[in-house]
């Protein structure tokens, strides 16, 4: 007999106990079911979470800080066990220093993190807010080339801001209004006193920035006074006019400096705007507020394949660098620790499974029995019969792998569909909880066969060396 014989052969045996075949397959088709769809599931939360940060440049990105800080050690100072332990000389961050990062070969763009406190009119209303000041050139990345309303500046001395869709609405009080959406307020809305406004309506609307700076001529003056009981400072305000010309989106939260300024001005015209050099205390005590210097410095690269490159080439300076994509390798791991979990349960099922694989091929011989000693009788060997087996084990390892695909399939569209209907609020975009990756779907098909085989390999040789006279006197 050829091999389309044994397998004919195979197939046909197994088609004449359809219910126990049924029955088998149906253990493997629940296993390869659940295998696939609970690694879906940690593929999926994976994928999501890095295409969100792929998808914003995250992986691009660096910041660069005056020094390296080594965190054991930083956390013993702050406990008290070793003053001054773990820090290594502090590089100050000047603009010499950044020219020379901007000539680094791989780097698109290198620019300082700059914030400072600002009080800001808009309408009828004038709050506190922090504003960023940030390069023309980084309106070609994500999120600010994809505004809701307007454009990002084009220019860095431009007079126009950028204002975020958050701020606007935690500040300001002002909710804007969506595609088709109607002004209807709430009645929680109304209580805090919220309006609705179009989107396109903002842009081009005049918008006031008032800053402080320290007057030399108040400073004495303003000693003098608190010296005698008087709260007079040393500070004048200064009046800056701009307009809005655009609106960021508020649904990315992946998106980078998403907790830095409520408002985005150009890097120059921000230059131009008096302020006191610090934004915040620990600037100050750091001795950050100093004119050109800075804190950190921003910088993107061309591509991902420049990260090790530009790293070097920046730790050779002295400096500290920091980026996303030195979590990656632990996100990864993670998701792997999570994925093998998930994938344990699915194969315990398909394990069980593979015992009823077992139970199938032994029972087979017991009936067969006489029939193996006809074959053997006519000049069937040892090999042959067991090839029968292993194939009967495989078919049904197949079957099940590519039905147990389609069932875990089913599964996590049902889960999707039932996300994505009942749970996300209204409007939200659609989420895929689950992903199957070539490789889950090769390597479902392969672990079912493997565990098919392998359930059908003592049936096989138990078959095999049945002696063909008593298999012929067996009844």
């Amino acid at each position: 007999m050829d091999a389309l014989d044994l397998i004919r052969m195979g197939f046909a045996n197994l088609w004449r106990t359809k219910l126990r075949t049924f029955l088998t397959l149906l253990g493997v088709v629940i296993g390869i079911g659940a295998l696939t769809s609970m690694v879906s599931f940690g593929s999926g939360i994976q994928k999501n979470i890095t295409d969100a940060f792929a998808a914003t440049d995250l992986f691009t990105s660096m910041t660069v800080t005056p020094k390296k800080l080594e965190l054991e050690a930083l956390a013993q100072e702050v406990g008290g066990f070793s003053p001054g332990s773990g820090r290594q000389d502090e590089v100050v961050l000047t603009d010499s220093l950044l020219e020379v990062i901007r000539n680094i070969p791989g780097i698109s763009l290198a620019y300082p993190n700059q914030d400072f406190p600002a009080r800001v009119h808009l309408m009828e209303d004038s709050v506190s807010v922090t504003v960023s000041a940030l390069p023309a050139a980084i309106r070609k990345y994500r999120p600010y080339n994809d505004l809701l309303a307007g454009s990002f500046f084009s220019s860095d001395t431009s007079e126009s801001v950028v204002i975020r869709e958050e701020a606007l609405l935690s500040r300001f009080r002002i909710r804007l209004l969506k595609e088709g959406e109607k002004n209807m307020l709430s009645r929680e809305d109304s209580l805090k006193g919220v309006r609705f406004v179009h989107p396109d309506s903002l842009v081009g609307m005049p918008i006031r920035v008032v800053t402080m700076k320290v007057s030399p001529g108040r400073v004495m003056a303003g000693i003098m006074g608190m010296m005698g009981g008087s709260t007079r400072l040393p500070f004048e305000e200064v009046t800056t006019d701009l307009v809005i010309g655009g609106i960021m989106k508020s649904d990315d939260p992946f998106a980078p400096g998403f907790l830095r300024g409520a408002m985005i001005i150009p890097v120059e015209t921000a230059q131009k705007i008096p302020q006191l050099g610090f934004s915040s205390v620990m600037d100050l005590l750091s001795r950050k507020s100093s004119a050109g210097t800075y804190a950190s410095i921003q910088v993107r690269l061309e591509h991902m394949g420049k990260m090790e490159e530009v790293r070097q080439a920046l730790e050779s300076m002295g400096v500290g660098v920091f980026s996303f994509a030195d979590q990656l390798d632990e996100i990864r791991r993670a998701y792997i620790i999570l994925q093998a979990a998930l994938g344990v349960i699915g194969a315990i099922a398909l394990l069980v499974a593979g015992l009823g694989i077992t139970n199938t091929m032994v029972m087979s011989i017991l009936e067969r029995t006489r029939e193996i000693g006809i074959m053997k009788a006519i000049g069937g060997s040892e090999r042959q019969i067991r090839v029968i087996f292993l194939v009967e084990a495989s078919v049904i390892g197949l079957i099940g792998a590519f039905a147990g695909i389609l069932l875990g399939w089913a599964i996590t569209w049902v889960a999707n569909l039932v996300v994505n209907t009942q749970i996300l609020p209204p409007g939200e975009e659609p989420v895929s909880l689950f992903y199957f990756p070539p490789y889950l779907i090769l390597g479902a098909i392969a672990f079912s066969l493997l565990v098919s085989l392998v359930a059908g390999v003592y049936p096989a040789f138990r078959a095999a060396r049945i002696d063909p006279v008593r298999a012929l006197r067996h009844d």
